[in-house]
């Protein structure tokens, strides 16, 4: 590769655009200072203007091919950062995914081009090939933040079961880790991480129902094996407990799940769930309250579940 000298944003991007990463990483280290005022102006001193930051540079990773002008690169980064800033104002449910990435699809006016679906997906399994290199913790709070629906920093301490400063500290953590091993390894290949996901996916929907009709086919059963350990609110301290009894429970309590959205990496899974009670069922025993969602945060060991917490987002006040 030719070194990078001083150059003009225009080359940069050009360059950034054509996949060289470390033209890219110099184009934000050149910009980060007006995109750090632009996140102040709107957020004020403190971490949430250097989080708008770094939502930003993550966005541009995905999205610097969107740029149509290369020498206006600066007032792009800007607005994306300035775009980072007013969703954290608006205080609402952000979608999961780093802006697009979980589903890359294009949009309605734009032509189908062949060639640019295979090079959005390429950039989607190169972000989730690094992601999935990161050391578990930070993995599992990126993870959260950006591809999941729990994106609060309080709903991701009460999932990780630490401190809101530690959750910060752990996602500032994996971005930096991350911005390292997507440099390293913008030239290798990359698994499908949608055909990880979609397997997860079906997982969970062959689990629900075989808990719901009473058995546990082979390749289900095999994802629950006797040393998988419910940990956090549904377990019990000092005690082993194992998720299935736990969860017919609460199926023979009317509680019922159903899946909407599925994050997963090798050995992370987050299953998302909507959740209501079915007024049919009554036991004098039963004393489950009922949330409308939760989500299963499942820790994995050669595919199979080793721990599973589940979690629930706390409700969000109505506008």
């Amino acid at each position: 590769m030719v070194p990078l000298g001083p150059t003009t944003d225009a080359e940069l991007t050009r360059r950034a655009q054509a996949g060289e990463t470390e033209a890219l990483g110099l184009l934000l280290a050149r910009h980060r200072a007006p995109m750090h005022a632009v996140a102040m102006s709107l957020l004020g001193h403190g971490p949430d203007a250097e989080d708008a930051v770094q939502d930003a540079a993550l966005t541009a990773l995905a999205r610097i091919g969107d740029v149509r002008d290369p020498a206006a690169v600066g007032a792009w980064l800007r607005a994306v950062v300035r775009n980072a800033a007013r969703m954290r104002l608006r205080a609402v449910r952000e979608t999961p995914g780093l802006d697009g990435l979980d589903h890359l699809q294009l949009r309605d006016h734009e032509p189908s081009h062949p060639e640019q679906v295979i090079e959005r997906h390429a950039m989607r399994d190169w972000i989730w090939d690094a992601v999935q290199e990161l050391p578990e913790q930070l993995r599992l709070v990126l993870m959260l933040r950006h591809f999941s629906g729990i994106t609060t920093y309080q709903e991701m301490a009460d999932a990780c079961d630490v401190p809101v400063g530690t959750v910060r500290s752990r996602l500032n953590q994996a971005r930096t880790k991350l911005a390292g091993v997507l440099t390293s390894t913008a030239a290798q290949a990359h698994g499908d991480a949608a055909a990880v996901t979609e397997e997860s996916r079906q997982e969970a929907l062959a689990t629900l129902e075989a808990w719901k009709t009473g058995g546990l086919p082979r390749e289900i059963s095999e994802l629950w094996p006797a040393e998988t350990e419910m940990i956090g609110r549904l377990g019990r301290p000092g005690e082993r407990v194992h998720p299935v009894p736990v969860m017919r429970r609460y199926l023979e309590d009317g509680v019922r799940q159903r899946v909407r959205h599925v994050v997963a990496s090798r050995d992370i899974g987050i299953w998302e769930m909507d959740v209501t009670h079915d007024l049919g069922v009554t036991r004098g025993d039963a004393g489950h309250t009922c949330p409308p969602n939760l989500a299963w945060l499942m820790f994995r060991r050669n595919g199979r579940v080793q721990r599973l917490r589940v979690v629930f987002p706390r409700p969000r006040p109505q506008p």
